[in-house]
């Protein structure tokens, strides 16, 4: 051996051993066991965390328990301490559920978390300081929930010859998720039957009676399980021609009425414009009504009133302007006998004017 390796590896020796006592020495955490735990939800976990400090750790006790962030860049979430002999929480959530199982001071910084959900899925860390020894570990916690009550159905029909298919599904449970069908009444599981564990169908093929009966699917998990069942018939098989004839001979009679109503409302509306010609035709073929002669002379009369400007009085007579001003006369006997004949020469002289559209 080389004399410069002999000189070497003595001191290698020295500085292995001097690591090793100061191992030793130091703040441990002793709790042994599986760094990742499984439970069922509703269950009560136990998560050790036991210690034993050196001799010359004389510091204050200081006991954390942290819910590590999946993310590194966001800070741990601290849910329990233990310092100066008193406990303190930070998490509401947890508060009731949340305890050291003993006195932390002695040496067992274990807790338990009872009434687990699926929420408290996580890391969780002990840290335990006493200066000036450090010490901490990690374990991994999963809450599993068990498969809820699934559900059985047949997927299209159950007819004789052809292919069945039964389907089972949960909607809640921790994967993986598993499902197997039994055949609980009729015999044992046809030869023709196939099923898938993952989706939960059974297949089978050539349906015929000796296949029915009562079906049970079993959805199970690593911490539970659930059942449920169908019972399987089988039909004879429907005429699939006479189907198709019946839907097109609806079809067909649907649509012969479909334009029987759209003639209906045409002929409808023709009768009614029919109606309503005639009745135009009617109004223009009449004649006007003749109006009476004494509501000519009456209209003419007034006419020639308004556009003299004045009122008659009873008792006055008046007269047609004729080259001079027209006289008045009193009333009288004489112009009780001159009346009638003024009134005639009056209406005799008028004359009606197509410019004014009156007699003057």
């Amino acid at each position: 051996m080389d004399p410069m390796c002999r000189s070497v590896w003595p001191k290698v020796s020295v500085l292995f051993l001097i690591a090793m006592q100061l191992r030793t020495e130091a703040m441990e955490i002793t709790s042994s066991g599986s760094q990742t735990i499984q439970k069922a939800e509703g269950e009560m976990v136990k998560l050790g965390c036991t210690y034993t400090p050196a001799a010359e750790d004389k510091g204050e006790l200081d006991i954390e328990w942290s819910n590590v962030s999946p993310d590194m860049t966001q800070k741990d979430k601290l849910i329990l301490s233990y310092a100066a002999a008193e406990m303190h929480h930070y998490d509401p959530e947890l508060s009731k559920r949340l305890k050291f199982l003993t006195e932390p001071n002695q040496g067992d910084a274990s807790i338990s978390i009872s009434g687990l959900r699926a929420s408290d899925t996580g890391t969780y860390q002990c840290k335990v300081k006493k200066a000036p020894g450090v010490d901490m570990r990690k374990v991994t916690l999963v809450v599993l929930v068990s498969p809820s009550v699934p559900k059985c159905w047949v997927d299209g029909g159950e007819e004789k010859g052809g292919t069945v298919s039964l389907r089972c599904k949960s909607s809640q449970g921790s994967i993986p998720l598993t499902y197997v069908w039994k055949r609980e009444t009729g015999g044992a599981m046809p030869t023709t039957a196939t099923q898938d564990a993952q989706t939960g169908e059974l297949l089978i093929k050539n349906h015929t009676e000796s296949n029915t009966g009562t079906y049970v699917c079993e959805a199970k998990n690593a911490v539970g399980q659930s059942q449920c069942k169908y019972a399987l018939r089988a039909y004879n098989p429907t005429d699939k021609v006479g189907v198709i004839v019946g839907a097109v001979i609806g079809a067909l009679l649907l649509f012969l009425l479909l334009l029987l109503l759209i003639w209906l409302l045409i002929c409808c509306c023709q009768k009614k414009r029919y109606q309503k010609e005639a009745a135009n035709e009617i109004r223009e073929d009449a004649p006007a009504p003749e109006s009476r002669p004494s509501s000519r002379q009456s209209s003419r009369h007034s006419s020639f009133q308004s556009i003299a400007g004045y009122r008659t009085h009873q008792g006055v007579h008046y007269t047609s302007v004729g080259g001079h001003l027209p006289s008045i006369h009193e009333s009288g006997s004489n112009a009780g006998s001159n009346a009638p004949s003024t009134a005639g020469d009056r209406a005799a002289s008028l004359k009606y004017d197509h410019r004014y559209g009156y007699a003057v």
